[in-house]
């Protein structure tokens, strides 16, 4: 009985271990400076400061930061996880992502996938619009590293419901991903909690 013990107290440790970095918190999701947006349906779209919308040039820009926070244990766009916020742009609109890696331990990548719930663990590397990904996307090792930065540019030509998700394998799965809408309605800004 007494091995039996000490494998399942070995089995814990080895599963504690695992994931990297500082424990994950319920730290709230930080979502910038908002302020109120152009509204569809029952929620409200926020205009977080990581946010820039120019209407007359249709354009949207984006910062976004993976591991902004230590929350779903740095594997966060934003703060956000597990579809926690929604990213809405007009159709048609050109979209530039200003993408960072804060993660101390982590390689992470971002694009726009087309799953809206529960992501595959592996991630094929072709973005829904062309463009809509960073380089070496699926690459665990030369993803975009800790500290580094990377910004893409693309244009969200089909309304409809996507993804931000990393394409590293297992990290979508694991919570890294947040939706993004193309509103043929024209709105623009984020949905928290959604």
């Amino acid at each position: 009985m007494k091995r039996g013990h000490t494998l399942a107290v070995a089995l814990i440790l080895i599963l504690a271990s695992c994931g990297g970095g500082e424990p994950a918190t319920d730290e709230a999701a930080p979502s910038g400076e908002a302020a109120p947006a152009e509204t569809g349906g029952a929620a409200t779209l926020t205009m977080p400061s990581w946010y820039q919308h120019d209407a007359g040039a249709n354009t949207v820009g984006l910062a976004i930061t993976a591991g902004a926070t230590n929350a779903n244990n740095y594997w966060n766009f934003n703060g956000f996880s597990s579809g926690g916020a929604t990213v809405v742009v007009p159709v048609g609109a050109t979209v530039t992502v200003n993408f960072s890696n804060q993660d101390p331990n982590m390689a992470h990548s971002i694009g726009v996938a087309s799953f809206t719930s529960n992501p595959p663990a592996m991630l094929e590397p072709s973005p829904v619009f062309e463009g809509a990904i960073t380089s070496n996307a699926g690459d665990m090792m030369n993803a975009t590293g800790t500290g580094a930065s990377e910004t893409i540019t693309f244009t969200a030509d089909a309304a409809g419901d996507y993804a931000l998700a990393c394409f590293v394998a297992g990290h979508a799965v694991a919570g890294m991903w947040i939706h993004f809408q193309v509103s043929d309605a024209g709105e623009a800004g984020v949905l928290e909690g959604m």
